[in-house]
């Protein structure tokens, strides 16, 4: 059951206070001399939270000017300060006074709440909002309905405050209670839908609907909804999340579609463009993130990917760009990864052969087990016709994990029909 407190209640009081009934009050000139001294007194004594004396005070500028501002005003600090009882006898003989008050009824109804009075409370809460129709008074009501346990009432006087101004926060009290409550999640879920659609998500809705789809497992429920309080919120902390709902459904294409549009996580998008194969993209993005960052490793993948996405691989412009950022970077990082680049580039292309075997050692001497490595240095030696060399050491990758790769198998071919040149020319 939602769980109440006296401040919610104060605050009803206080904001119902905003609609004013209509009060006889005499013009704004002193009453008496020292008026403005007792207000000043009053004032400070609310400040420094002594609400008794506070009510005092506005009790005597209330008999002294007879001004009913004053007297309202006594109650409330009564009520602060949790003399329900006071209240209540105060506001009983003021009404045998005065005529019918609606202001004062409030009041008493909300120390017959907190006493726990629900009985006397509920019989007179839905005579006020009968009389006001004022969303706070219907709230006041729903209010002492869930004290009472008696959901469905509360639901309804909540329904009729919300008609009055749709107010979410109305709504997320009325969605909690149809949830969680009276079971009745698919009507809770539908009103917060809704409100979403018509006037907007708001934070407090979103994370409401977010609350109960989580509850709820629907994944779903979830992405549209977090994907609508981003649209509000573009927190790192909401990106994050519909990233991770959009991993975990393997929906790489619309998680690249956010992450273009939202730029929330450029790392992320690079590791999505690799993985997808969109060298293009990758290289533009990669080159970006150096630029931003000055980090060595991101001018190394922007080398790779400028290479994996050339049309024209052998182009003599492209072949110097991608070289002379690797060479950069190798000076200052040792990864394997860069190294064997580098050296393969060099040695494929028959750029500087000699040079790009220097790099494959550097990279065996990390590894020396790795066949993909092995494999760059057989293809070295193949181009520089060392053909023997190249099949003996090709042969052992072959028998390695990795030696059944597509690239290792085309070298086999090549290195065969070398020897058999040789051996042809024997």
């Amino acid at each position: 059951m939602i769980r109440l407190c006296i401040f919610f209640i104060t605050a009803i009081i206080f904001t119902s206070c905003s609609v004013r009934e209509e009060v006889k009050v005499k013009p704004n000139e002193k009453s008496f001399l020292d008026e403005d001294t007792y207000i000043l007194f009053a004032l400070r004594a609310e400040q420094v939270q002594d609400y008794k004396s506070a009510s005092d005070l506005f009790t005597t500028l209330y008999e002294k000017s007879d001004k009913q501002e004053y007297m309202y005003r006594s109650l409330e600090n009564d009520l602060i300060a949790r003399e329900n009882e006071k209240v209540i006898k105060r506001v009983d003989a003021f009404e045998k006074e005065n005529i019918f008050d609606v202001r004062l009824l409030r009041y008493k109804v909300v120390a017959l709440f907190e006493l726990g009075q629900l009985d006397e409370a509920i019989k007179l809460s839905v005579l006020l909002a009968s009389k006001t129709k004022l969303p706070n008074d219907y709230l006041l009501t729903s209010d002492i309905y869930i004290k009472r346990q008696e959901f469905d009432l509360a639901v309804k006087y909540l329904e009729s405050a919300y008609t009055k101004n749709n107010n979410e926060k109305i709504l997320d009290k009325m969605s909690i209670i149809l949830y969680v409550d009276l079971g009745r999640k698919k009507e809770a879920i539908a009103h917060l839908e809704t409100y979403s659609r018509m006037i907007g998500c708001s934070k407090l809705i979103c994370l409401r609907l977010i609350a109960f789809y989580s509850n709820d497992n629907n994944i779903d429920g979830l992405l549209t909804t977090y994907l609508r309080l981003y649209e509000v919120d573009k927190s790192p902390k909401i990106a994050k999340k519909i990233i991770q709902i959009y991993t975990y459904q393997r929906d790489y294409i619309q998680l690249t579609a956010f992450l273009e549009e939202s730029k929330s996580d450029d790392v992320v998008l690079l590791q999505l463009y690799t993985s997808l194969k969109y060298y293009d993209k990758a290289f533009v993005l990669a080159s970006k993130l150096y630029l931003k960052t000055l980090n060595i490793d991101y001018l190394g993948q922007s080398a790779i990917y400028e290479y994996e996405s050339a049309e024209d691989k052998s182009s003599k412009v492209l072949l110097k760009s991608v070289v002379a950022k690797l060479e950069k970077v190798v000076a200052l990082n040792h990864q394997t990864m860069y190294l064997n680049y580098l050296g393969y580039i060099l040695i494929d292309h028959e750029v500087d052969v000699k040079k790009g075997m220097m790099y494959i050692e550097q990279v065996l001497a990390l590894q020396p087990k790795s066949a993909f490595y092995l494999d760059s240095k057989a293809w070295g030696y193949y181009k520089l016709g060392e053909c023997q060399k190249a099949d003996k050491l090709i042969k052992e990758v072959a028998q390695m994990e990795g030696g059944d790769d597509p690239e290792v198998k085309a070298h086999i071919k090549k290195i065969d029909r070398c020897l058999k040149n040789k051996k042809g020319k024997k």
